[in-house]
């Protein structure tokens, strides 16, 4: 039998990667409505903090488990055609969101947007496909840099629309820029071969037998059993501070959870093409890095959950009643600073090494975490304080990825990547949901208001556990210098 040769892959010219442009702003945009607005919506929905902590990760924690996903079906079925599907999904999201009534179908729709995340690695397939080396790593960096600043777009005009129009158009807005960018990506972008990019080997293969080979490099049932494990962690911690009336409930939960946990660890051990490979776990350098990202990741979502919402504190307590648009506009100069950080800590790894960085990161994030513990009574100590700490996330996740990449061997990074990426949700997730129930507990009968002290104390424990995160980092190798 002989092989048929596969036709070269078509160049694409500039129209081309400003689609992929123009989706990644709007994916950015849609992407980051919800944090500046968040107040805004937990009184127009009647959530409590802990809602509305869960409100805020949900999208994070889909494009978590769909990242990898979409990355495999990608290399197999071709990157264009997994993601003109994936952006169907984002835009039905985007729509259920903008038409929400409630809570839960505000958090579907987050569910289904999450799906955006995706994108980036599927762009990545599709520029690498149809462009030569150089010039893909220029349209890869514009593309990264294009969804950097929908996002900001996103923060700055998330408020003006909410209170201009309503928060139903702010969804609305971004999702109809996705539909448009989706449908110019489909006319102008070329359909890249099946295998082009994953070169598996079963380019001779077609029909039904390619369709089992990309299922079968999915690792279905520890995408279902994480996906169990993330939601039921949630839930545990969205329903904490109501839990001391209601004790089976708590147990019942944490027997499903530890279940699905234990359930999830098995499939992973057993799947031939595990979704993550639990055996690197055993290396020194990348335990490490998941033990330093998850608390570095805790002590940042406390920031960017708590500070717009003693923003929206009103004034007559001890807050500054700012509305979404004067949020938006006071998260601005962090946003700035996490987009700075990665060419930063980029330098700084190769002049210093990444033990260096992670160490100036963390020492920073502890300090301004304590500083906003301490002083919080000016508009500016909020808005240095969390500009620092999204500043020191940024150096200390680009030197830990830095030096997992030096650390392991190169047919390993992915999989090394990809622990990494778990264990930033999980830390995402966790630091937000505690800040959440913090809130909640601390908001006396009859009040909307959370005491103070709620807010002081969920600063201190992230400073507390960043600052012992120093013990690991201590135990790091240096990493290379230039």
């Amino acid at each position: 039998m002989t092989a048929t040769l596969a036709a070269p892959p078509v160049r694409i010219g500039k129209a081309a990667v400003g689609a992929l442009g123009m989706l990644a702003v709007a994916t950015g945009a849609l992407e980051s409505v919800v944090t500046p607005t968040l107040p805004l919506l937990q009184r127009e929905l009647d959530m409590s903090p802990a809602e509305g902590a869960l409100l805020s990760i949900m999208l994070l924690i889909t494009g978590a488990l769909v990242t990898p996903v979409a990355g495999k079906l990608g290399d197999r079925y071709g990157g264009k055609r997994v993601l003109i599907r994936l952006m169907a999904v984002v835009c039905a999201g985007g729509l259920v969101s903008a038409l929400a009534p409630n809570l839960p179908v505000l958090l579907l729709g987050q569910v289904l947007q999450g799906a955006m995340v995706g994108a980036l690695p599927l762009s990545f397939i599709l520029v690498r496909t149809h462009l030569p080396a150089e010039e893909s790593k220029v349209a890869i960096g514009v593309v990264s840099g294009l969804f950097v600043g929908g996002g900001m777009a996103g923060t700055l005009s998330a408020g003006p629309v909410a209170e201009g129009l309503s928060r139903h158009w702010m969804f609305a807005l971004p999702t109809i820029a996705v539909i448009a960018s989706t449908v110019l990506l489909t006319r102008l972008m070329p359909h890249d071969p099946p295998g082009t990019s994953g070169r598996s080997g079963r380019s001779g293969r077609s029909g039904r037998s390619g369709r089992s080979d990309a299922a079968a490099g999915v690792d279905w049932p520890g995408l279902v059993l994480l996906s169990g494990t993330l939601a039921t962690l949630m839930l545990v911690l969205a329903l904490a501070p109501d839990m001391g009336s209601q004790p089976l409930v708590l147990g019942a939960l944490l027997v499903v959870l530890a279940a699905f946990a234990t359930g999830w660890i098995a499939a992973q051990r057993r799947a031939a093409s595990p979704m993550i490979d639990l055996r690197m776990l055993a290396r020194p350098a990348v335990w490490k890095a998941c033990v330093l990202t998850f608390v570095i990741c805790v002590g940042t979502s406390v920031a960017v959950y708590l500070v717009p919402q003693l923003f929206a504190v009103s004034t007559d307590a001890y807050g500054f009643g700012a509305n979404a648009t004067e949020i938006g506009f006071f998260l601005l100069p962090g946003a700035v600073a996490a987009s700075l950080a990665g060419p930063v800590g980029g330098i700084g790894a190769r002049l210093f090494g990444s033990r260096a960085v992670v160490t100036a990161g963390v020492v920073m994030m502890a300090a301004a975490l304590i500083a906003l513990a301490a002083v919080h009574t000016e508009v500016w100590h909020l808005v240095v304080g969390k500009m620092l700490i999204a500043l020191a996330n940024g150096l200390c996740v680009t030197a830990m990825v830095t030096s997992i990449a030096t650390s392991v061997d190169r047919s390993d990074t992915g999989i090394a990547t990809s622990l990494v990426l778990v264990t930033r949700v999980i830390g995402y997730a966790v630091g937000v949901q505690v800040s959440g129930a913090l809130l909640t507990a601390g908001t006396p009968s009859g009040s909307d208001v959370p005491a103070e002290s709620a807010f002081a104390t969920g600063f201190l424990i992230a400073a507390a556990l960043t600052a012992l995160s120093l013990l690991v980092v201590r135990t790091m190798s240096k990493g290379a210098k230039e």
